[in-house]
């Protein structure tokens, strides 16, 4: 019950699949707003490249048609032609590749961090372990359609509170604006932590410890899924992250250590506090 009433007592998610989407989620930190700036910057020069290629196509075949020359040509070369075709793909290239190895380099090149957090996958579930707050470690399971009608009607909450195939029974809680080193793993088969509102996605290999990190710059809930076919429950096994204040994630983290679900209560408590504040700011 704890862990409902933290996913009903703010907006049901910061960033969640959406049925008919086409673009990305919306970005809650640098690297996943570089990566929609990188994208964006990609499909223009695709774009343009399959225009021109298209209405070169459509001129070769007026201009050159047996009507408009019936005699054709004999040329076999064109020395400034090849050299145009090879030079300007090169350039197109270079273009690319350099916003591209930046972004790699900020992706793979883990920054100083304020807490470090490790993720094991197992079959069919994610497991997260704080070592640096007692290394206490949280379980986080999919909840079943009749869970979450149940807490549903505890809370008075809706679908978009519990997000069929998405919503848990435990968020992995993380503060506001700090840097959280991620180490991915696997206790049984191949797995991968996957969360697009981040921009992050790393394999989790049985035996071997990856790396990455993500600094979540918005509070609220973001879903995530496992992206590595795992075996017959693959797609029962979503990720939830619950981005909070530092103060709130401070006491959460002190008492999870002992009392995950008495942590779980205090946290949804002091959300409703401060959502409650905020509202009659703005009244």
């Amino acid at each position: 019950m704890a862990a409902a009433l933290v996913a009903f007592v703010t907006p049901a998610s910061a960033a969640q699949p959406t049925p008919w989407a086409v673009g990305f989620q919306d970005a809650a930190t640098v690297v996943m707003e570089h990566i929609q700036w990188f994208e964006t910057f990609t499909l223009i020069i695709i774009t343009a490249i399959v225009i021109f290629v298209l209405a070169l196509m459509v001129y070769v075949c007026w201009r050159f048609s047996e009507k408009n020359n019936p005699t054709p040509s004999k040329t076999t070369h064109h020395a400034m032609l090849e050299v145009a075709w090879t030079v300007v793909p090169i350039i197109i290239l270079v273009v690319i590749a350099v916003p591209s190895f930046r972004l790699l380099y900020e992706e793979a090149v883990v920054p100083p961090s304020d807490i470090t957090i490790k993720a094991t996958g197992y079959q069919w579930y994610w497991g997260y372990e704080y070592p640096d707050h007692g290394n206490f470690d949280i379980l986080q399971i999919m909840l079943q359609d009749d869970e979450r009608l149940e807490r549903m009607e505890a809370t008075g909450g809706g679908e978009e509170d519990f997000p069929r195939l998405l919503a848990v029974d435990n968020d992995l809680v993380v503060p506001i604006n700090a840097t959280v080193r991620l180490q991915v793993t696997a206790a049984d088969v191949l797995h991968a932590f996957a969360m697009p509102a981040f921009g992050v996605k790393m394999d989790a290999v049985p035996g071997r410890l990856n790396e990455t990190w993500f600094r979540a710059e918005r509070e609220g809930i973001f879903y995530g899924q496992c992206s590595e076919l795992c075996g017959t429950d693959h797609a029962f096994m979503p990720i939830a992250i619950r981005v909070v204040s530092q103060d709130q994630f401070d006491a959460w983290v002190e008492m999870a250590a002992n009392d995950l679900g008495a942590a779980n209560d205090m946290l949804a408590q002091m959300i409703r506090d401060d959502a409650g504040s905020t509202e009659l700011a703005q009244n």
